[in-house]
């Protein structure tokens, strides 16, 4: 298991997205549209368009980043 690190930040997005976006897709959505930069460590989650059972989280873990779909 891992466990999230101190000072973790976690941000979750209130509009549904399509989950056919890449992580590419999804950074740029974080950086234009939430005024973030998507690569200080901070979680991003984001639901998808089809209900609340799906999830996206991008992060950052070591040299880039990533995409988990939960």
């Amino acid at each position: 298991m891992t466990l999230p690190m101190s000072g973790l930040r976690i941000m979750v997005a209130t509009k549904p997205i399509d989950f056919r976006k890449g992580h590419d897709s999804l950074a740029a959505l974080v950086k234009n549209e939430l005024d973030r930069d998507p690569f200080t460590g901070t979680v991003f989650v984001f639901r998808a368009q089809g209900g609340p059972s799906e999830a996206a989280v991008l992060g950052r873990h070591g040299p880039g980043a990533g995409i988990q779909a939960a």
